[in-house]
């Protein structure tokens, strides 16, 4: 079956591996490396390759390149920091932000942290230390294959946990996968309205982590390719009614929740998504990087080269997302607090919306 969105995805995988190979060189140890700042150079611009939008506290977004450092823009001027002034790695997977201002970043080199002033490095600690704490930052670093497992960083350790085995996972494995990835390496991180952790891994299917147990699905559709190869598990997102979305638009998943069950794999159903056929040009779904909910509980879906499609509950809507007359490659989508989407690409900088259409920020 050939399918554009598919295609997109695996280049993009594959584009992420070899780039890996370059960004080598954690040491697993409990110390924090300090590197002294320059404190970043203003530019007029952003890079054409911004992978991550992020809005931190004091209302200022932070966009991660794939190949430039981070972003600054505080509403007047940009700010750009690079290696040079402490980043481990100027390709940025993740940004976020703990309960005293300070940012952190998910980068090639490993997880930085930035106090306005100073970078520092995380060095990771191999861990079964699995907990579940509300001001805990967890992280994960598509494309370095070394990292197995999320990170989780308590305000003093970065645990790289490390996911229990499981009989079916270790079958899966040895009937051969994608050489570039590790098959526990974490592609996405999410807290849903429980504050329970979910892990989308990038061949073994998504876990959930409930403060006690982990518990796994796995839904071949969503994590093999029909053409071949593993794009992993993307996006998952769950909506205000209960619902939870999985990388693809062909159905949507109830888990069950009420049973005692000791059983390491979560219950669930599955019921139709959104769209068809005519929305998605003859194809029968489309696979999805990230899904938000505006105020009006309407879903939108980011695809690596259709655009975004907007799901009211009823009707889906696609939107275009172009540059220079040519379909941008979308990697992620953010809702800032002000309910504004934001939109990530691999190819033509940062977009946000705009009376009713995706602009280009500039």
């Amino acid at each position: 079956m050939k399918n554009a969105a598919l295609i997109g995805m695996n280049t993009l995988l594959l584009m992420v591996a070899l780039l890996s190979f370059a960004c080598k060189g954690q040491t697993p140890s409990g110390t924090v490396t300090k590197v002294n700042s320059k404190r970043g150079k203003i530019v007029q611009k952003l890079d054409h390759r911004i992978w991550q939008v992020f809005e931190d506290k004091s209302g200022n977004y932070w966009f991660g390149s794939d190949s430039a450092g981070v972003f600054k823009f505080d509403g007047k001027i940009i700010t750009q920091y690079t290696t040079e002034d402490g980043l481990s790695s100027n390709q940025i997977r993740q940004i976020l932000q703990d309960k005293f201002g300070n940012m952190f970043f998910s980068t090639m080199g490993g997880i930085n942290k930035f106090d306005g002033n100073t970078f520092s490095k995380l060095e990771p600690v191999i861990s079964n230390e699995w907990k579940l704490e509300k001001d805990d930052l967890w992280f994960y670093v598509l494309g370095d294959t070394k990292i197995s497992g999320p990170l989780r960083y308590d305000g003093k350790t970065l645990h790289n946990l490390q996911f229990p085995s499981h009989p079916r996972n270790e079958q899966r494995i040895k009937q051969g996968i994608n050489p570039f990835f590790s098959p526990y390496e974490v592609y996405s991180v999410y807290k849903d309205r429980k504050g329970h952790m979910w892990f989308g891994t990038s061949v073994l299917g998504a876990a959930r982590f409930d403060g006690e147990k982990i518990e796994w699905m796995y839904e071949e559709d969503l994590t093999i390719v029909p053409t071949g190869g593993s794009f992993g598990i993307r996006s998952i997102f769950e909506d205000s009614r209960g619902d939870y979305w999985i990388c693809n638009s062909q159905q949507r998943f109830q888990f069950d929740w009420s049973n005692g069950s000791k059983s390491v794999d979560l219950k669930y159903t599955k019921t139709p998504g959104f769209g068809n056929k005519e929305v998605f040009k003859g194809e029968e779904r489309i696979y999805y990087q990230s899904v938000v909910e505006d105020k009006n509980g309407h879903l939108w879906f980011c695809n690596w080269n259709n655009g975004v499609y907007k799901y009211d509950g009823v009707n889906t809507i696609n939107y275009k997302v172009q540059h220079e007359g040519k379909d941008a490659h979308i990697v992620s989508m953010y809702l800032d607090s002000k309910g504004i989407i934001w939109l990530g690409t691999n190819d033509a900088g940062a977009f946000k919306m705009e009376n009713d259409q995706f602009v280009e920020f500039q």
